[in-house]
């Protein structure tokens, strides 16, 4: 049987800890972990939370029984409710339970420490396995088939834009020659692929297939799509004194993370207003001061907090009509800054 919490160190958990859990000390509040995993963060917040309930959601169904599980464990079932779907579904979550607005919510983005540990999934270039990288295994969606069938110009794409790797062509192009002949079947056959395309000089620190591995993760899982369009859905269901707590791990994610929460930092209107009116002041208040980083103790004792960013918000007034509208209407980040700009 798997202990959880031998495979599972949550990061930043005190910080994460004390910023969700001022919101969570009325009677009735409730909390929403949206990337539940083994449910490091949430039982802390339940703890540290008495009066407080918890929705867990995760895609991954062996991670949502084993979370299920600890909270058993941990005397705290009776305050959680698991659900099994994707985070850009937390509308639905919400509707489904007749729940209107919650108190906090929790993301901790990127891969868990089960994905990452059960190394037959193949997210990790350390161990060879087939290319899966699927966190919900009910999609039909996996590396493999992202690398057999999507074009040189696609694959180029998803390596430049989610894995910044500089040798995107070259990757891509020998990832295509091979397979016409040899298909394309394990992490470590890509492993060795890129190693032999990228110039030992203009190697990354550590392993050269990071970028690529990360690039194919966030395909395969549409992670960026569904962060983007999760965030607009959080902040119209979020209660006034209600907190956004957010951990990215690399800076694709930060930076949706910090551009969506931006919107309702700022007040909306032309930088030489003389008065700005009630409607249109600042909604969010910013709780981090830009990000929280782990400091060298908790990188010492896990490495995979070496990049993380935690950012937090507090709603502090309600969201005006109209942003709530743009929030409905837009799919990703890009729309709602581009509607925040015209006003």
């Amino acid at each position: 049987m798997t202990d959880v919490t031998t495979i599972h160190q949550p990061v930043l958990l005190r910080e994460c800890v004390d910023l969700v859990a001022p919101a969570l000390a009325k009677p009735g509040a409730v909390a929403v972990d949206c990337t539940l995993g083994l449910a490091g963060h949430s039982t802390a917040f339940l703890k540290a939370s008495p009066e407080a309930r918890l929705i867990g959601i995760d895609r991954d169904v062996e991670a949502l029984a084993l979370a299920t599980r600890r909270m058993e464990q941990e005397g705290l079932a009776e305050r959680f409710i698991p659900v099994h779907a994707a985070f850009d579904e937390f509308a639905h979550v919400l509707e489904d339970r007749n729940i209107d607005v919650v108190d906090a919510v929790f993301m901790d983005l990127g891969l868990s420490s089960l994905q990452i540990d059960e190394t037959e999934r193949g997210f990790s270039y350390s161990h060879d396995a087939p290319l899966d990288m699927r966190m919900d295994v009910t999609q039909p969606l996996t590396a493999r088939q992202v690398l057999s069938e999507y074009s040189f110009a696609d694959l180029v794409r998803i390596f430049r834009t989610y894995g910044e790797e500089r040798f995107s062509k070259q990757i891509a192009r020998e990832i295509v020659r091979r397979r016409e002949t040899e298909p394309l079947t394990t992490s470590g056959q890509l492993n060795r692929l890129v190693d032999e395309v990228v110039p030992q000089a203009h190697r990354p620190a550590g392993n050269p297939a990071k970028r690529v591995f990360q690039a194919l993760r966030i395909e395969v899982n549409g992670e960026l799509d569904k962060l983007a369009g999760t965030l607009p859905q959080i902040a119209n269901h979020l209660a006034v004194g209600g907190r956004l707590v957010v951990e990215s791990y690399h800076s694709l994610e930060d930076k949706t993370v910090k551009t969506f929460m931006a919107q309702g930092l700022k007040a909306d209107v032309p930088a030489d207003m003389p008065v700005i009116p009630p409607d249109m002041q600042p909604f969010f208040k910013e709780l981090t001061r830009g990000a929280i980083k782990a400091d060298e103790t908790e990188i010492a004792m896990n490495p995979r907090s070496a990049s993380v960013r935690l950012r937090a918000v507090e709603l502090i007034r309600p969201i005006p009509d109209r942003w709530r509208k743009r929030f409905d209407r837009g799919n990703d980040y890009r729309t709602m800054t581009r509607q925040g700009r015209r006003g």
